[in-house]
């Protein structure tokens, strides 16, 4: 969680404390449910589902517990909408409710997500286009409060639109033409030693 020293955060983690199935837990196991609160926000935030997150992360949690994968699931949707304020299904319907409210000005911001895309591939360090996009996907993403899939979403269908091309085919020739080459030089540097190391010992 990025947000883990924001005075918000700071304050909802206190109230999730003392709910009543925080109070219950031990330090470390209130620990560990808020960090999986935390990943199962990021995953709504990313894909607006949770359920396979939360089923796999309340049995691995629950394992070396004294209490079952139904009672880890549910301290973990109690402190989850302790520190959030909302339910896990109540956030992934606001952001599902956010994307379809969208106006026609906000989606046509996809395509400069998009376009942005070419230049960080380019100048950026070891930078693929599958990190790119990403990137720029979670920024629209935050922005309009909408999940990191739509955003991803929006931003191929704009570039198709302005382009009359696939957004992911144009990705591949960014990662040839900018990112393979890089990755290729640093192969190629990390060679250079052993193969003269190699030469010495001869």
């Amino acid at each position: 969680m990025n947000h883990i020293y924001d005075p918000k955060e700071m304050e909802r983690m206190a109230v999730a404390r003392e709910s009543f199935s925080g109070r219950l837990l031990t330090d470390s196991q209130f620990d560990e449910a808020i960090a999986i609160t935390g990943i199962i926000e990021r995953e709504i935030n990313k894909s607006g589902a949770f359920k396979e997150k939360l089923q796999d992360y309340s049995f691995a949690y629950a394992r070396t517990e004294k209490f079952d994968q139904m009672k880890a699931e549910t301290i973990v949707r109690d402190l989850f909408k302790a520190r959030t304020g909302m339910t896990m299904n109540q956030m992934r319907e606001k952001l599902k409710s956010n994307e379809e409210a969208l106006s026609q000005q906000q989606k046509q911001t996809a395509f400069g997500y998009a376009r942005d895309v070419e230049a960080m591939v380019r100048d950026g360090h070891k930078m693929s286009f599958y990190r790119a996009s990403a990137h720029q996907a979670q920024q629209m993403a935050v922005n309009l409060n909408i999940t990191e899939l739509s955003a991803k979403r929006l931003i191929s269908e704009a570039f198709s639109v302005q382009n009359g091309r696939d957004f992911y085919e144009w990705g591949k020739d960014l990662d040839t033409q900018y990112y393979r080459p890089q990755i290729e030089a640093e192969k190629q540097r990390s060679q250079q030693p052993r193969q003269q190391s190699l030469s010495l010992s001869r």
